[in-house]
């Protein structure tokens, strides 16, 4: 058996981060740190080993807010910019390390090629180019990260696919609107939840406070806690103190362990 898992929430907003650029929504101009939210990412660590899900375009400042010397992988949900855009902070680590591992959905991995080329070209690499190890994965195929088995779990994102990894007792999905019956099974008996809840108003892409809660009520956790986050959910203290006593609201910097 491996240790406790430590869960560092890195970020906990919607692709614009909150508070959004030349907002004068109240939610932007507040001052409780827990309304400023970094784009949407988890560091997960156990037994010395340290990955991350997401990469987005804050991962700099998240890995300055929470100083690691070695970064064991990136497991990446979807191929949205608020997800991967920070690929190229991973120089630090690769200069240290070597090839970063990265786990993705083919489709992911494609996309990443395609906009990132110079960090997947080794034929003629640019001098201080970072690198990664690419890992394929979907979501018929259970995977490990060093002793530990990760379960892929596929939802809809609109129109693309995204997956989320259950580790144990410890299951993190973000940009989900539906899920299929099958795959929704996979998430059954998980002590510790984490799902998106964007706002109030329903939304093409991603539940609403109301669809998060109902997926709660079904999954029927010990613990879940919401995250990808826009400032329209409204003020941090006030949706919190509305929600049922085992479901919270994440913030940026929140540790949880289990």
């Amino acid at each position: 058996m491996h240790s406790a898992f430590k869960i560092t929430f890195l970020g906990t907003g919607t692709s614009q981060g909150v508070p959004v650029i030349g907002s004068d929504h109240p939610v932007c101009h507040s001052k409780d740190p827990r309304d400023k939210r970094l784009r949407v990412s988890i560091m997960i660590q156990w037994d010395g080993f340290t990955y991350v899900v997401d990469c987005g375009p804050d991962f700099r400042q998240q890995m300055l807010n929470h100083p690691i010397k070695r970064l064991d992988g990136i497991l990446f949900t979807h191929e949205h910019a608020d997800h991967t855009a920070g690929i190229d902070d991973i120089r630090p680590f690769f200069f240290r390390q070597g090839d970063i591992p990265i786990y993705a959905h083919d489709r992911v991995v494609k996309e990443l090629q395609h906009r990132f080329g110079y960090i997947f070209n080794d034929k003629d690499r640019y001098p201080g180019a970072p690198s990664v190890a690419i890992n394929r994965v979907d979501k018929d195929s259970v995977f490990m990260l060093k002793n530990q088995p990760v379960i892929p779990i596929e939802a809809s994102h609109n129109r693309i696919k995204v997956l989320g990894y259950r580790l144990d007792d410890f299951t993190y999905l973000t940009d989900v609107k539906t899920m299929a019956h099958e795959e929704l099974e996979k998430v059954r008996g998980t002590r510790v939840l984490v799902i998106n809840a964007l706002r109030r108003e329903p939304h093409h892409s991603h539940f609403n406070l109301e669809e998060a809660l109902q997926f709660v009520a079904t999954i029927q956790p010990e613990r879940a806690y919401f995250t990808h986050i826009s400032h329209l959910m409204g003020f941090h203290e006030e949706v919190e103190a509305t929600l049922p006593k085992n479901v919270f609201l994440a913030y940026d910097n929140l540790t949880i362990t289990l």
